[in-house]
């Protein structure tokens, strides 16, 4: 039985590499790359008319939350372990040169977003309740046609995968376990995961069974905190150790167009590994933050585009590059397994003795309840287009459970489910917004001249 899920678990591992090879790679950020050209550039003209937008506020528009909720809740979903653990796997497949990729991957990704902020609005649909609902799958119904429904159906199934918090619920574990249990002398058995597991997803139902409203208010607290207080444990990181940061910046340019041996080798060059992680930290072209912007009570489909855009920048621009740096700083990335927030962890702590991997294990439980609480509503969106409005909380169980199962299946089969149903989602999303992009070019020319 040992030999027949091994066996599963290898399959999931290869299809994930295989889906995410060059063909993805160009749709993603050769997508990307043409929203931005298209767009005459939006992300660097308009970076500062979108912070401004954050005031704005329609409280009698279709909708649930507000502008500025929406992009803190889909921020929570984005800042959480891909930031941490999702950088380390990075590095150790690809070496430091994924970090120039993952830089890239966010400028494009900001121009990739505003256009599904745009549409997600553009194109609302309403459930089988009447509410107005937003996401690729409205996209797909509303903007295309009904006849284009299979796709949209497509995009939904693989959103319940992909909007499982697996990586988060993995990670979490291996962190409580390394800082906690291990120097406690307790064996790390699976009767200690399932239990770290359990008490994960009670602490999460908390939240997450409250709907919405409660997730968006709960993120809008959190997220500007998590936020400053990483940036100030990094920050005193690369102070003091100013010396070797320009080394570390050369290990990322100089790693960039290179091939890393062993591990990296297998799975692929530095580019498209670095297109991969960002792809999984800031979700442009997946479709999934589209699905909390459609829920926006905004009547103005470029407004929201450009609200939209600013996650990127957050997630991918700013929060990555501060845990490469303290990885690079003093992690030995140069390894033969696959590592996740155990080399995070292992850094932090040769840079902050004695409390650096404490100080770690704290942002990783805010980072991974964050993503935890935002990622609920996605699935639940999910199961509302496939199967009804009355049977969508149910999904909310099923992502309970699925924390436990997270906890204890290894990391390798976990980065490779979350990849598959990335790959997968980013599909029909990607298609969408291509086709639909000359209905964005259109309203921006209208909404800027005004």
């Amino acid at each position: 039985m040992t030999d027949f899920w091994q066996l599963i678990g290898n399959l999931i591992v290869d299809f994930g590499n295989w889906v995410w090879g060059m063909p993805l790679f160009l749709l993603l950020i050769g997508g990307g790359l043409g929203f931005l050209i298209y767009s005459g550039f939006v992300p660097f003209r308009y970076y500062g008319r979108a912070i401004r937008s954050l005031r704005k506020k329609e409280d009698d528009a279709p909708g649930q939350i507000s502008s500025f909720e929406a992009l803190a809740s889909a921020i929570a979903s984005t800042v959480g372990m891909g930031n941490i653990s999702g950088v380390a796997v990075a590095i150790t497949m690809g070496g430091p040169g994924t970090i120039f990729w993952m830089w890239v991957s966010a400028i494009v990704g900001m121009a990739t977003k505003f256009f599904e902020g745009s549409l997600t609005i553009m194109f609302k649909g309403k459930d089988s309740a009447g509410e107005p609902q937003g996401g690729p799958m409205y996209m797909i119904t509303e903007g295309l046609g009904k006849k284009w429904r299979p796709m949209a159906v497509f995009f939904s199934i693989f959103g319940l995968i992909g909007t499982l918090c697996l990586m988060q619920a993995n990670q979490l574990t291996e962190a409580l376990t390394t800082v906690i249990t291990v120097p406690m002398g307790v064996e790390t058995t699976f009767g200690l995961k399932l239990i770290i597991g359990i008490v994960i997803c009670l602490l999460v139902s908390i939240v997450i069974l409250g709907g919405i409203q409660r997730i968006s208010k709960v993120s809008a607290k959190l997220v500007p905190t998590m936020v400053g207080m990483y940036f100030l444990l990094v920050g005193y990181i690369v102070i003091t150790n100013l010396s070797v940061v320009p080394d570390v910046f050369y290990s990322i340019f100089a790693g960039a167009f290179e091939f890393k041996a062993g591990l990296g080798g297998l799975a692929g060059s530095a580019i498209v590994i670095g297109a991969r992680r960002a792809a999984f930290v800031n979700e442009a072209g997946v479709g999934t933050a589209s699905m909390m912007h459609g829920a926006s009570k905004n009547t103005q489909p470029i407004r929201e585009g450009l609200v939209a855009m600013i996650g990127p920048s957050i997630d991918s621009g700013l929060v990555c590059t501060l845990t490469a740096l303290a990885i690079l700083i003093n992690a030995q990335y140069d390894v033969t397994q696959l590592q996740g927030i155990q080399m995070a962890m292992n850094s932090f702590e040769a840079s902050i003795p004695g409390v650096g991997h404490y100080l770690l294990l704290i942002m990783a439980i805010i980072f991974a309840f964050s993503t935890m609480f935002s990622y609920s509503y996605y699935g639940v969106k999910c199961t509302n287009f496939l199967f009804g409005a009355k049977y969508a909380h149910y999904y909310n169980y099923f992502f309970l459970i699925m924390l436990v199962v997270g906890a204890v299946i290894s990391l390798d089969v976990v980065v490779g489910i979350i990849d598959s149903a990335y790959a997968l989602m980013a599909i029909p999303t990607m298609i969408t917004l291509i086709i639909l992009a000359p209905k964005v070019k259109k309203e921006m020319k209208i909404y800027f001249k005004k």
